[in-house]
């Protein structure tokens, strides 16, 4: 608060008092940009004459432009008595949120108040959801193909990409599910608005509302600070939920309850938040299998497929491999410096005969180290490193890595790529799998 009469610093100081507020006050501009430039303020309310017999207004509003220079995001209130529309206007352009005329009523007062301030809480609060949605989004790569039958799905995606159908993704890990939500989300009308990808499988149970729908401070032991649930950050954007599949049957419920009414409420809060989130959801799973064996509900997956689309695996898609590969080398030769002629015919060859069980994926991640591994212009089959892929039953001589790896490998491949159930039948926690599939290069999910 900053005004030339004690009064009336006295006067304000004891009605914000009376409302919880804490205020700092001054009594000219001077000491007034000393305090903001030591402390942290919510909004300042200012006079804008502070020299005895002047009634320009000038001392204030050079205080006000001061003010929005150090701080251009809090609001500044302007107050005098000797309003003019002109004066109104000047204060305006300069950046008052709001004009308030002495003497003034308290309620009308408070009522300004309270509203720049909750103005305020939303403008930053929008200004960290987006800067988490960036975060979130993931990157954006090309999808390539000279397959009919993956063009044929591309072609029905961006059909339904304009409107808000729940699109349902289906197929292998690796095989690009990720890259094809990316795409669905650039060419719908909510294009500009966040795209927020979550690794549903990577969610702890006791955590899925909390990392879904939010919390309010105090809301249980450790919520320090209120937080956004993904349904909040993706407002009105797209919500990517990768491995949809591995949804506890105990949590399904409250993701139904969402598509179906579009409500949801924080942990600990009363108050019911409204989801304008359109849903791409991703799965390697078997829904029929599940459905049957109680882990997945019926009407929840109705919800989900009001599209379905399969993403054929890469050794499925003809010669993909090899415009696949040409792509990923230029990409990733520019990325680490390097200069190639292309492939040799051997490796070409090498590339054509594997089975890519990783897909998309696994290709990049071949050609990522055969980029930094060749010795020539040219990349050889050596360098591509796939004997040791190609190995089969037989564990003698792999390393200790070596034989882990072969081991996730081939149980993913054996419950069609689910690190969930692949998990159980190797004994270990869902957790467990994750960080070893990420540590051995097998991906992070079914994108």
């Amino acid at each position: 608060m900053v005004d030339d009469h004690a009064k009336v610093l006295r006067a304000l100081g004891l009605l914000f008092k009376r409302e919880g507020f804490g205020c700092r006050s001054a009594t000219d501009p001077t000491a007034a940009l000393d305090l903001c430039r030591n402390e942290t303020f919510d909004l300042a309310l200012i006079d804008l004459n502070f020299t005895r017999d002047t009634t320009s207004g000038e001392e204030g509003l050079n205080l006000l432009s001061a003010i929005r220079t150090l701080d251009p995001e809090m609001p500044v209130l302007v107050m005098t008595a000797w309003a003019q529309i002109s004066l109104a206007v000047e204060a305006t352009r300069r950046g008052a949120a709001d004009f308030i005329e002495k003497p003034w009523s308290n309620d009308r007062l408070l009522q300004i108040v309270n509203t720049q301030l909750e103005l305020s809480r939303t403008r930053s609060r929008n200004r960290g959801l987006q800067a988490t949605a960036r975060l979130l989004g993931g990157t954006d790569e090309p999808l390539l193909s000279e397959d009919p039958g993956f063009k044929k799905v591309m072609s029905l995606l961006d059909k339904v990409a304009p409107t808000d159908a729940n699109i349902l993704i289906t197929g292998e890990n690796g095989t690009g599910k990720g890259m094809v939500a990316r795409r669905v989300h650039r060419r719908s009308p909510r294009g500009a608005a966040p795209l927020i990808s979550v690794n549903m499988g990577a969610i702890p149970e006791s955590l899925f509302e909390s990392e879904m729908f939010g919390h309010i401070k105090g809301a249980f032991t450790g919520a320090l600070e209120s937080r956004p649930g993904r349904f909040e950050i993706a407002e009105g954007g797209t919500l990517f939920l990768d491995e949809i599949a591995t949804i506890p049957i105990s949590q399904q419920p409250k993701l139904l309850r969402v598509l179906e009414t579009g409500e949801f409420e924080p942990v600990g809060s009363s108050r019911t938040h409204r989801a304008d989130v359109r849903l791409i959801s991703a799965t390697n799973a078997d829904f029929p299998e599940l459905i049957a064996a109680g882990r997945f509900r019926q009407d929840l997956l109705f919800r989900l497929n009001t599209i379905e689309v399969h993403l054929p695996p890469l050794r499925d898609r003809g010669d993909d491999v090899l415009v696949l590969a040409e792509h990923f080398l230029k990409e990733l030769a520019t990325r680490y410096n390097r200069r190639f002629q292309g492939f040799a015919r051997g490796a070409m060859s090498q590339l054509q005969a594997y089975d890519w069980p990783g897909n998309v994926r696994e290709l990049r991640h071949v050609i990522e180290r055969a980029v930094l591994v060749a010795a020539g212009p040219v990349i050889e089959a050596g360098d591509l490193a796939l004997q040791t892929a190609l190995r089969r039953p037989g564990l003698d001589g792999m390393t200790l890595a070596e034989a882990e790896k072969y081991l996730i490998q081939t149980t993913l491949d054996r419950f069609g790529g689910n690190a969930v159930r692949a998990a159980e039948a190797l004994g270990v926690s869902k957790s467990a799998i994750y960080r070893r599939m990420e540590k051995h290069g097998l991906g992070k999910g079914s994108a």
